[in-house]
């Protein structure tokens, strides 16, 4: 028998998305799996209409919206397989896409994530915003992937399809080994949404794991469909989980130069938001490094559980990452292509 994978699937509200999902999710290749769909306080009656239509699955219901991690750690506690995938309720997968991940995984007992290739579901010729290719990360701690910088996504022309290590996978389509996701001790659920699951790998890496790109398996995605790019939950959470991801995961001696330089790096994001009159975007630097700033003891007991993961030291880590500035190479030098990007 082919190893059983688990499919969690953290939903709120949308009924239609999540039938979609569902519905796409049937025709999957592989076999042996199991769907569980965890309602984080829905309102629409979609968690319901689901279980009607799909009598296969399993609907965990929670009274109030836990975030992407809470749900998924809901699901999780559910889940019996030894691969599961944490897939966003926006997605929509191809007939092979689980054979070739669990493919992957089964190649390697090292690898403890993978991440299938994320396409835009709104033009399936260009990679999708949350991971593209698969997901890298500059010294900084600012996040990119393959096929996608910033707000540059690129045409999937196959440049990428090598596959190959990579910093992080997409929660968007995670795919893990599950006993992994248990020695790092899962997602961080004060992240709530945005960056848990690079936070996730980041451990992993530091445990010695693997996480790899599986460009064969092919996941479409709707980018923006549960939080508009430009809303102030959204960049809020961005900032503050980025800011406080460097502070858990980097050793001593690098947060003396890295954090002040990231802090620096903030401050440019907010002075430039202002003559735009980007207002969302100047309160969310502002109520991000606020945050920080007051809440630096709890940081720091979410710090001590991350470096408590800790197998490699600092520079081996550093040697997977890219050694420059993606700001820098963005904004300055003029680069939208990674692979445009120095070593």
């Amino acid at each position: 028998m082919p190893p059983l994978v688990s499919i969690v699937i953290p939903h709120f509200n949308g009924e239609e998305i999540l039938e979609r999902c569902l519905t796409s999710l049937a025709s999957t290749a592989y076999a042996n799996k199991e769907i569980i769909v965890v309602d984080n306080g829905s309102r629409d009656g979609s968690a319901e209409a689901a279980a009607r239509r799909h009598p296969e699955i399993c609907v965990i219901r929670n009274s109030e919206n836990l975030g992407y991690a809470g749900g998924c750690h809901s699901g999780l506690r559910q889940a019996h397989g030894s691969y599961v995938v944490f897939l966003n309720n926006d997605t929509e997968v191809e007939p092979q896409w689980l054979s070739l991940l669990v493919a992957a995984g089964e190649s390697d007992p090292r690898i403890a994530a993978c991440q299938p290739k994320l396409l835009s579901i709104y033009d399936k010729s260009k990679f999708d915003y949350a991971g593209a290719a698969g997901g890298e990360m500059d010294i900084f701690g600012y996040p990119f992937c393959r096929g996608r910088i910033f707000f540059s996504c690129e045409k999937d022309q196959g440049q990428y399809d090598a596959g190959g290590d990579i910093f992080w996978a997409s929660g968007a389509a995670l795919f893990m080994r599950k006993s992994a996701l248990e020695q790092v001790g899962g997602f961080d659920e004060k992240f709530f949404a945005h960056m848990e699951e690079i936070d996730l790998c980041w451990r992993l890496q530091l445990a010695g794991w693997r996480v790899v790109a599986v460009p064969q398996a092919r996941v479409y995605h709707r980018a923006g469909a549960t939080l508009r790019p430009d809303s102030y939950q959204k960049l809020f959470l961005n900032h503050r989980n980025n800011l406080v991801m460097i502070l858990k995961n980097y050793q001593p001696k690098n947060l003396l130069w890295i954090v002040p330089l990231r802090i620096f790096f903030e401050l440019i994001t907010f002075c430039a938001a202002l003559p735009r009159r980007d207002w969302v975007r100047a309160k969310a630097v502002l109520a991000a490094l606020f945050f920080v700033i007051t809440n630096a003891k709890r940081i720091c007991q979410r710090r001590k559980a991350a470096q408590g993961c800790r197998q490699l030291p600092d520079r081996e880590i550093i040697l997977k990452m890219y050694r420059g500035s993606i700001v820098w190479a963005y904004f300055v030098r003029g680069i939208r292509r990674f692979q445009d990007l120095n070593p």
